[in-house]
């Protein structure tokens, strides 16, 4: 019996922010996955581990969680005043599909590194020492990202003393600055409301601000849903109860955002929106033991990704919640104690984040003009991923 050998693909393996990816760059993948299609979905999925019916994707790349099953492809820029091209592939676990419906926020601070030492960027725009500016298109959402790398030598500073809760240690900073982020033109808002009532049958009616910012978000009020925003994952994630809820509310909030017709839709769009509960500033003991003390933040944060509680904050949760905070009046806005705010401090399972945000009213409504926060990102290992030659 005849058996198919592995293709060998030039990739490396990343962590940017709280999360991790394989990056590829698109000239690298064999011919027939460089477009978007079906080869270009199993190839990833093969090389994550997916479908995976234990959840565990030991076969494979991926770590068995929405924050490590993920993967980027890379190319120099098709966009004027751009330097690379950014395209973000959410695996499913359990599931033969991959969502390209929205960014990674996280894996966005690892974009400019990973381009900068892999000769996608110009050398003329990459200085000996001191900060690499880094003009990421981001291809999912069509929207600018700017990635400030530090450079030490003619290389990319990886180590340092940054410290991000959520990652164990710590590493140089990488500065990522989301520009207009919010999926197509108009108001970031799709009802027009900066809050609304959600009718979700079979669970209730609640407030929600639903938002356009960074990725389709639904923000609830905890204390709504019988939580109190200090929860870490166990308390969640191991409630079926609890996730088929969230599951419920997303679904239906998806479709009253415009994103989807029916509630079976959901199904098929799993990356986006998320959905995040806060509540006022509360002391908790974070997952690694640290205290968060409610003094030292505006407000508690909590998300689901992929149908379960992360364990820190999605980076393009972050970028909604720092725009729904600069927005007065918006449940996120009013959990920090309202008022017109710059920045917030908010406490998430893992500790606690600080971003910036900035928003306009105009007369399509509130628009997102930026956010930034700071992050930091590290090749763990590179070299050639395997994968069978006939998964594809």
């Amino acid at each position: 019996m005849a058996h198919t050998p592995q293709v060998k693909i030039p990739a490396t393996y990343m962590r940017g922010g709280t999360s991790k990816g394989v990056f590829f760059k698109v000239d690298d993948l064999p011919e027939a996955a460089q477009q978007a299609g079906e080869v270009r979905d199993n190839l990833l999925l093969r090389v994550i581990g997916s479908p995976d019916p234990y959840g565990k994707q030991t076969d494979g790349m991926g770590g068995a969680t929405s924050s490590t099953s993920k993967t980027v492809l890379l190319s120099k820029s098709s966009q004027p005043d751009h330097d690379v091209d950014y395209l973000f592939g959410q695996v499913a676990i359990d599931k033969a599909f991959v969502d390209w419906s929205g960014n990674c926020g996280n894996l966005s601070a690892a974009v400019g590194p990973f381009a900068i030492a892999n000769g996608l960027i110009d050398a003329d725009r990459v200085p000996e020492n001191g900060i690499a500016t880094v003009r990421i298109w981001q291809a999912n959402i069509k929207k600018t990202i700017v990635a400030k790398v530090p450079m030490t030598n003619g290389e990319v500073q990886e180590t340092g003393d940054f410290e991000l809760d959520g990652v164990t240690f710590p590493a140089a900073e990488v500065r990522v600055e989301f520009m207009h982020p919010a999926a197509g033109d108009g108001s970031i808002f799709p009802t027009g409301n900066i809050v609304d009532d959600l009718e979700v049958p079979g669970v209730g009616n609640f407030k929600a601000t639903l938002i356009n910012a960074g990725i389709p978000t639904i923000f609830l009020n905890a204390v709504d849903i019988g939580y109190t925003g200090t929860e870490l994952q166990g308390a969640i994630n191991s409630d079926e109860k609890a996730l088929a809820m969230f599951e419920t509310i997303r679904a239906h909030g998806a479709i009253k955002m415009g994103l989807i017709k029916t509630v079976d839709e959901a199904a098929t769009r799993q990356h986006t929106p998320k959905v995040g509960f806060v509540g006022a500033p509360a002391a908790y003991t974070a997952s690694s033991g640290k205290q968060v003390q409610a003094e030292n933040i505006d407000l508690v944060v909590r998300a689901l990704s992929m149908g379960q509680l992360h364990h820190a904050m999605m980076g393009t949760a972050a970028v909604a919640i720092s725009i729904a905070a600069a927005v007065p009046g918006t449940l996120v806005n009013l959990a920090a104690g309202g008022g017109e705010r710059s920045s917030v401090t908010f406490g998430h399972p893992s500790g606690t984040l600080r971003v910036g945000g900035e928003a306009q009213q105009g007369d399509e409504g509130w628009t997102a003009i930026k956010a930034v926060m700071g992050r930091s990102a590290r090749v763990l290992m590179e070299g050639t991923v395997r994968v069978p030659g006939d998964a594809f």
